[in-house]
């Protein structure tokens, strides 16, 4: 097929806080480069969700004068509350106890989809190139150097034919790609089986974050209140992860829970139980009376130092949760994921005084990264999650203080933390089934009326863009041995088990996908890989 090609000195894949930061670097560190970021969301922020508590320390080095320049960061955090949830109660840490890495003095409360959308209007005053709607569909490698990447066909049929109006993917060519997709990026797990990139590290562990935005109701919401909290729902079914309610800007609540996606019950699902955490009183108190306006849900990378890829390769970089920079211990990853993007930019740019046509070995990231705060930072959170799996909420916690505040994260011991999330599923004969509550439409609610409010779409009549490798596996393994559990981790009801012709089978609703990563993620055969649909399609968050 002949295909259209662009060049650029520099080609960033994805629109998020790692890519948007790395391009803006780029400019001002050579405004001659010719920079480009193509981005799958219909718009830039489309398909970005975060909490999110944001530290500025990034931003502060990117774009000193940023509240000048109208960063959406108005709500500054104002207080911390973390909780020990029970289904009879809670127990609130005094903040004296609270690992330092989890006080929040000086950060804000934000919606990461309009910083992003900020961003790219700085960007493009920088003269950066920015095409949403276009999703990076496949790579270029020529002699094992990375050249760019293709962007995905429009107008394909489900039966993989030409429709009209169809529209080749173009070729996007440059000395050096950035790779800044997000966690479980499409391509950057291509490369890192490619390269090898994850060789003699540990396995990236993953979470999965199912957030609402509410309208509060009169007198409930207190600007800059922060709450996190541990144990119920999930320590009930033996699973960890950790909720938050944040009240942020304009009268807004923002809610979630994390689910660890290294659960054993293969009855367990990740979106009942953020139901089941809205009921609690101790949240509850703030959502009664209010108005569900927004959802969405996002996996994380979570593994942190520890599970970090070599994220060099002949022609680019992984950046950002592509690569698994966000740090646990702080329960974020925006600031790092700009740092990442930034420290990428700087190798680049030097690289390219040396040799114009880029694609030579960037090997001299890894010392640019050692010497940064980003290192640094990672490194003394490295041992915060494996302790938090080995010796539960209270242990772990424990644990985590004393190395954070006494210790400052120097603790001469790694800890760490093996087995893949998706290996680690008991079989459904050996775990304990789980009755959920009928959603009651006021605090708790269905999987369809949250993807409706989602924004999703996804034209239907195109390829699925969520691919078995072997069709057999879902029912004759996976439904066998762990009832399915697809039906019950995806947050959007993608997969069904149906009975076609007396038998059973699996039925896929990739209209309703949401683009979390969770099935190729949690899958216990790895038998479903996500690529990407057709430009644009997917949710489209309007404040997440």
């Amino acid at each position: 097929m002949e295909r259209e090609s662009m060049e650029f000195d520099v080609l960033v894949v994805g629109a998020g806080p790692a890519g948007l930061a790395s391009a803006i670097r780029l400019k001002q560190l050579n405004a001659d480069l010719n920079v480009c970021v193509v981005e799958k969301g219909s718009e830039v922020g489309a398909h970005i969700l975060s909490g999110a508590v944001f530290e500025t320390r990034a931003l502060d080095e990117l774009l000193p004068n940023w509240q000048a320049l109208g960063a959406p960061l108005h709500t500054a955090v104002s207080e911390d509350e973390i909780y020990l949830l029970k289904a009879s109660g809670q127990t609130k840490f005094n903040n004296a106890l609270v690992p330092k890495t989890m006080h929040n003095h000086g950060n804000y409360i934000i919606s990461l989809g309009n910083l992003c959308r900020w961003l790219a209007e700085q960007a493009e005053g920088f003269g950066i190139e920015i095409y949403p709607g276009f999703a990076a569909s496949e790579l270029i490698i020529e002699q094992g150097i990375v050249k760019g990447v293709i962007t995905g066909d429009m107008g394909v049929g489900a039966d993989g034919e030409p429709k009209d109006g169809h529209m080749p993917g173009m070729e996007l060519r440059a000395g050096y790609t950035l790779f800044a997709e997000g966690c479980r990026g499409h391509l950057g797990k291509q490369l890192i089986s490619q390269f090898g990139l994850d060789q003699g590290k540990s396995p990236q562990h993953y979470g999965l974050g199912i957030k609402e935005v509410w309208q509060a109701p009169e007198g409930k919401h207190q600007p800059g209140l922060v709450i996190h909290t541990a144990g119920y729902p999930l320590a009930d079914h033996g699973a960890s992860g950790g909720g938050f309610l944040y009240h942020g800007d304009d009268g807004q609540l923002l809610v979630g829970l994390i689910t660890d996606l290294n659960y054993s019950n293969p009855h367990l699902s990740p979106y009942e139980e953020f139901q089941r955490f809205k009921q609690h009183p101790q949240i509850s108190q703030y959502l009664e009376g209010g108005e569900r306006i927004a959802y969405g849900a996002r996996a994380i990378a979570k593994g942190g130092f520890n599970s970090l890829p070599t994220m060099h390769f002949p022609g680019g970089l992984l950046i950002g949760c592509d690569a698994g920079t966000l740090n646990f211990a702080k329960i974020k990853g925006s600031h790092t994921a700009m740092k990442s993007g930034m420290l990428a930019a700087e190798v680049v740019a030097e690289s390219l005084k040396d040799n114009a046509a880029g694609g030579l070995d960037l090997s001299q990231f890894t010392a640019h990264f050692k010497q940064s705060w980003l290192y640094d930072e990672l490194y003394r959170s490295r041992n915060f999650g494996p302790a938090l799996h080995k010796f539960g909420a209270m242990g772990g916690g424990a644990f985590n203080y004393i190395e954070q505040n006494w210790f400052n994260g120097k603790l001469p011991l790694t800890l760490t933390d093996g087995g893949c999330d998706h290996a680690s599923l008991a079989k459904a004969a050996d775990a304990s089934p789980i009755s959920y509550p009928k959603p009651d439409g006021k605090i708790s609610f269905d999987r369809l009326s949250s993807v409706f409010i989602s924004n999703t779409y996804h034209e239907e009549d195109q390829p699925c863009h969520l691919r078995l490798a072997d069709n057999q596996i879902p029912i004759v393994v996976n439904l066998a041995e762990f009832d399915e559990p697809a039906q019950r981790y995806c947050p959007a009801g993608v997969y069904e088990v149906v009975k076609a012709e007396g038998e059973p089978k699996l039925q896929i609703n990739f209209a309703n996908c949401v683009h979390c990563k969770t099935c190729d993620i949690k899958d216990p055969s790895q038998n479903i890989t996500w690529v990407v649909p057709e430009g644009g399609n997917g949710p489209n968050y309007p404040n997440m």
